[in-house]
């Protein structure tokens, strides 16, 4: 019998790279904001890592500390302390944000 991962990795659009990035997961108008592990990426998602997923909703804006990016997306699956994640949005850069 299998756990669902088998299936999460034949969802894939291609391989993931991984990687191991820090990241904040944001939403509720800015308001609200997770830390989080960015442990694999692709062209259309990733996977994060963090203490608890529980209270984080299904679409948010995620943040990508070293490299001055955000970029919206939704969660595709999601367990205790890790979810799957695909870009519904292009990366912007938060180093040019007006004040």
């Amino acid at each position: 019998m299998s756990d669902g991962q088998d299936t999460i990795e034949e969802r894939r659009s291609g391989p993931r790279k991984r990687t191991l990035k820090s990241g904040r997961i944001v939403f509720g108008g800015l308001s609200q904001v997770f830390n989080c592990t960015i442990r694999n990426t692709n062209e259309d998602g990733a996977l994060l890592m963090l203490p608890n997923s529980l209270g984080v909703p299904g679409a948010f804006l995620l943040y990508v500390d070293n490299e001055c990016t955000r970029r919206p997306v939704e969660v595709v699956w999601r367990k205790e302390d890790r979810m799957g994640v695909r870009y519904t949005g292009p990366a912007e850069s938060t180093l040019n944000r007006a004040s």
